[in-house]
């Protein structure tokens, strides 16, 4: 059985019922179409033996809270039990730990000028990369050596994702669709390991030593 209104689509199915949350509304109009279907509509399914309730919220992001206000209204029927609460979209703490499983590449050579070295996943450069060579990652980048060429880190799209070097004085970098002005950055960041960042869209560069600060979720990473 299938019933259509403006916001939520409930199917009946061997495991039970499945409620289809319209994704493009706003939570509050979802809440109140919610609220009518339970408290007027299908009173013969929604009565009577146990059954499991599967929530679908399409791409939808519903906090805890958010979720936990759904499903009491659902709860409010005594005979609808709560399966699961699913969505076509991670948190950023999920899309970090999908990264984690994703390879990590170490390359020991000189990225020289002419030569592109690209990789899927983090890549960590043993090596320099001169004027004129090209490292590019899904992932983060870091080079152990002297980065004096081009460096692209999330190919993607990933904004997170970090470019680091022990020598930084590249030609040009870019993070995600992000592009640095040649030199602005690191002008007066000379010496040591450092590394660039997206903040508010804008490229930065930092110190290593403000990793753990900037990107704490780096440091999660577990072997």
């Amino acid at each position: 059985m299938t019933t259509v209104k403006s916001k939520v689509t409930i199917k009946g199915t061997k495991e039970g019922l499945v409620f289809f949350m319209d994704d493009t509304c706003s939570f509050e109009e979802l809440l109140t179409d919610v609220r009518e279907k339970i408290e007027h509509s299908h009173q013969q399914i929604l009565s009577g033996p146990l059954i499991r309730v599967s929530i679908k919220l399409g791409k939808r992001y519903c906090s805890p809270e958010q979720q936990e206000q759904l499903t009491q209204i659902i709860r409010q029927k005594g005979n609808l039990v709560i399966h699961t609460v699913e969505a076509d979209v991670i948190t950023k703490e999920e899309a970090f730990a999908e990264r984690l499983k994703t390879h990590f590449s170490v390359q020991v050579h000189t990225v020289r000028s002419g030569q592109v070295l690209e990789y899927d996943g983090d890549l960590l450069l043993l090596g320099d990369v001169n004027p004129g060579g090209i490292v590019r990652s899904t992932g983060n980048i870091y080079v152990l050596g002297h980065l004096r060429g081009y460096a692209h880190a999330g190919i993607d799209g990933d904004s997170q994702v970090i470019i680091a070097a022990a020598v930084m004085s590249p030609t040009q970098l870019r993070i995600a669709d992000v592009i640095s002005k040649p030199g602005e950055e690191w002008t007066n960041h000379s010496g040591g390991t450092e590394f660039a960042y997206l903040e508010n869209e804008t490229m930065l560069v930092a110190k290593m030593n403000y990793l753990a600060r900037i990107r704490p979720e780096l440091g999660e990473k577990k072997a």
